[in-house]
């Protein structure tokens, strides 16, 4: 691990390295870090502040290669208060993933007397880094990510309700925005809560949407998160994410569910 989920090589392509690894297959990578460049693509396209992404919906077209990463972003709907970007990410010079996103103006504290939120549970205290059964200590993305359950864990399926923050940079040299921050972390909704032992199962999800009421505030968000299975090989995992103030955003992914043989 080199320190960065990404190093920098040209205006908008990238490297991947370890710190990126699926927990599916080694040489491919956890969808968290390509929904985070994505992010980063939309916001570039037309940079304010003023206009947080409201919604984002990431399209997995294949498993994602480690190698050169290359991202672009088109505005499709120009608007003074709503817009809507395009994304796309390269891997390896072929499409791997696309990304349609809304953004939507920040109208400050207009509705500050109606936005109530209960505050989601305290931040544990450090704890040891452990991971599924069966996988690797050195999983780049796990190691990526600090996490600390307040209920469940990686070893036993089922709900969980966990605290987490981002311990690398998404590029070398930049710090990521709050939303990148999120989008790297939303992705691992249907990981953490699975429903089925991760060694005898797959449980893919080829499209992540989070929706996002505000930007997170500060490195450590909350995510309470489930897995429903459904009896014909399919399921929905579904996230809630806070930061320490309250709620910020939901995630909801359709899955794939098979058995690994």
């Amino acid at each position: 691990m080199d320190g960065s989920f990404y190093v920098r090589v040209g205006d908008d392509e990238f490297e991947s390295t370890e710190a990126t690894t699926s927990p599916w297959d080694p040489r491919m990578q956890h969808g968290g870090p390509p929904a985070g460049l994505l992010a980063r693509a939309v916001e570039m396209t037309r940079p304010d502040a003023g206009m947080p992404i409201a919604r984002l919906t990431v399209d997995m077209l294949a498993a994602i290669p480690k190698g050169r990463i290359r991202t672009e972003a088109r505005i499709l709907r120009p608007g003074r208060r709503v817009e809507m970007i395009e994304a796309r990410l390269y891997a390896n010079d072929r499409l791997a993933v696309t990304a349609t996103a809304w953004r939507i103006q920040n109208q400050k504290n207009l509705t500050e007397e109606y936005a109530h939120s209960a505050p989601p549970p305290l931040l544990p205290g450090p704890q040891s880094q452990e991971f599924f059964t069966g996988i690797s200590p050195d999983w780049g993305y796990g190691n990526a990510i600090e996490w600390r359950f307040v209920e469940g864990s990686f070893a036993e399926p089922g709900p969980v309700s966990l605290w987490a923050r981002v311990r690398l940079p998404l590029v070398a040299g930049e710090s990521p925005s709050p939303i990148q921050h999120l989008a790297v972390l939303a992705d691992s909704t249907n990981g953490v809560s699975g429903e089925v032992p991760l060694h005898d199962w797959l449980f893919i999800p080829p499209t992540m949407t989070m929706t996002v009421a505000r930007p997170p505030e500060g490195p450590w968000v909350h995510l309470a998160a489930r897995t429903m299975i459904a009896p014909h090989g399919t399921g929905v995992a579904q996230g809630h994410l806070c930061d320490p103030q309250g709620f910020v955003a939901v995630v909801g992914q359709p899955l794939l569910v098979a058995p690994r043989s």
